[in-house]
């Protein structure tokens, strides 16, 4: 028998023409809490989105929900400022804000023009400017490593400048102690940078041989990336990843070393690793790739991400974790269990947390919210805002090639919806989408209903269905996806007769290092015009 204030929880998901139908074991979780052993309720934000800080002096992780790789943070007086990995994302690199290390909001997106696939990036301030080295692969092509750079964090940001690094990712910026700027890169390998930092002056050279881990570990395999430098008590410290990014659940770790001089020699962290998922039953996996960072009140702190235990699906999430320096100069991680609640950092003004999905396009979020994958040279001319709608040029023949709005999700279960125009002969609809290789969804031409799984359309499910204006509603519990249409502005709705399971919609299977996001999409000739989207969480754990 369900309690009183469990019947509650219940009635208040399941009210109203927009809840979505959920099992009942999504709702049980609703009322009973997280799993992996955790007692803590997880306190909900904006659309009832999960939300790291609980109110109470402590947080649960992650601090930004969703796939939010490879975290780059910049302490800049009383403010932080932090960027991610936007792979094939334009407009991308979106700077979120934070006073107090734990609530995060997006401010702008810093790379407007398309550069291809862009790997982890670096921001820093010098010289009273603010940099992001960039590495990128442009239209398939190598590796090299661009830059852009602004008066103020919230732009205009310069086009990128390709310093012609090839064949390297992951670039770490640090001022050495003779005051010239150097990057540090995959490998572990460093090259010096004009004064300016907006050219080379110099060639890449080996500059660290990382600590190897025992040769029995279930990791990915070695390769040392992510150098992140800081200078702290007359040292250097060089934080980097060993592992491989993803993998086994035990892959992927945070090493450190140190030295007096940023050309070495370094040694290394006799406490090494530092952070390593240990076994299967933990609740974040492949932890890595940290950014070490000051407090308000001058604790400090590990940035990193890793995967959810059971929910690969929502890419790489960026946890917060404390850390202490000791007695012998090198600092160790003091989080411990990352299921359970962390005392939350001292000090900081309060700071907004989340950003709201829903939109109903009278402000223009993309590039905050919004983004088109992997667009092209030419691809951002196919998006168009006025007030109250956001127009999407067709392009490519079904989801596959359509290059499809996205946005990213980061709770477990959710419902979206979104009503949709079709203009001429366009073909639009609702999707997960992973990659042109892996998408779930359903869409509509002006003459039929079509349905996507896994990267193909299922011909035998085709349906006649007339159709100028349509909307869609997509359910996720917990990685089993029911879609529903309407074609009366949502007075009533029709359950599609397929429900999908796309938990494999991952790295590990597909490649790529993405999440699964919400996406859009318009193909054929003419146009799709999106005239609202909603999104709400519907669990809290």
């Amino acid at each position: 028998m369900v309690d009183a204030s469990r019947r509650d929880v219940f009635k208040m998901l399941l009210a109203g023409a927009a809840a979505a139908p959920f099992s009942l074991r999504a709702a049980a979780a609703v009322a009973c809490g997280p799993g992996h052993g955790t007692a803590a309720r997880r306190r909900t934000g904006i659309e009832g989105q999960r939300r790291a800080d609980l109110g109470n002096g402590t947080y649960l992780n992650p601090i930004v929900a969703g796939d939010h790789p490879d975290p780059t943070i910049l302490k800049d007086g009383d403010d932080y400022y932090m960027t991610f990995t936007p792979f094939q994302a334009c407009p991308g690199l979106v700077i979120w804000h934070s006073t107090d290390l734990l609530n995060w909001t997006p401010l702008t997106a810093a790379l407007n023009k398309p550069l291809g696939n862009v790997f982890a990036v670096d921001l820093c301030k010098c010289q009273g400017k603010y940099f992001i080295y960039i590495p990128a692969a442009a239209d398939g092509g190598d590796w090299s490593i661009h830059v852009i750079w602004a008066d103020h964090i919230e732009g205009p940001w310069s086009d990128p400048i390709d310093l012609k690094i090839a064949g390297c990712i992951d670039p770490g910026h640090v001022v050495g102690e003779d005051g010239k700027r150097y990057l540090f890169v995959n490998g572990i390998r460093m090259i010096r940078l004009t004064d300016d930092g907006l050219a080379t002056d110099g060639t890449l050279e080996h500059a660290y041989t990382p600590w190897r881990y025992p040769q029995d570990w279930a990791v990915e395999d070695f390769a040392p990336e992510g150098p992140k430098l800081i200078r702290h008590g007359g040292w250097f410290y060089l934080v980097s990843a060993v592992g491989g990014t993803a993998g086994p659940p035990t892959s992927h770790m945070v090493i450190a070393a140190r030295s007096r001089s940023v050309h070495g020699p370094w040694e290394n962290c006799p406490h090494n690793p530092l952070v390593r998922t240990q076994s299967v039953d933990e609740p974040w996996w492949s932890r890595g790739h940290a950014s070490l960072v000051e407090g308000p009140a001058g604790d400090w702190w590990m940035v990193y991400h890793g995967y959810e235990n059971g929910f690969r699906t929502l890419g790489r999430q960026t946890l917060l974790e404390p850390m202490e320096w000791t007695a012998d100069g090198w600092f160790r991680a003091t989080g411990g269990d990352l299921s359970r609640p962390l005392p939350k950092p001292r000090g900081g003004a309060s700071s907004p947390s989340g950003l709201a999905l829903s939109d109903d396009f009278s402000h223009n979020k993309f590039g905050v919210q919004w983004s088109l994958h992997d667009p092209g040279s030419n691809g951002m001319r196919r998006v168009r805002h006025d007030a109250g709608a956001l127009h999407l040029a067709a392009s490519g023949t079904s989801p596959a090639d359509s290059t499809p709005l996205c946005c990213i999700p980061g709770d477990r279960s959710y419902v979206a919806e979104a009503a949709l125009d079709l203009v001429g002969n366009a073909e639009g609809g609702l999707l997960l989408f992973y990659s042109p290789k892996a998408f779930v969804g359903i869409g509509f031409s002006p003459r039929e209903l079509k349905t996507f799984e896994y990267a193909g359309e299922l011909p035998w499910m085709r349906a006649p269905m007339p159709t100028s204006r349509v909307r869609i509603r997509l359910t996720n519990d917990r990685n089993v996806i029911t879609f529903h249409h309407s074609h009366d502005d949502g007075k009533s709705w029709v359950q599609h007769g397929l429900r999908m399971e796309v938990s494999g919609l991952h790295h590990n299977v597909f490649g790529g290092f993405l999440g699964l996001r919400i996406g859009i999409y318009s193909a054929n000739e003419g146009s799709l015009v999106v005239r609202d989207f909603t999104y709400r969480a519907i669990e809290l754990s």
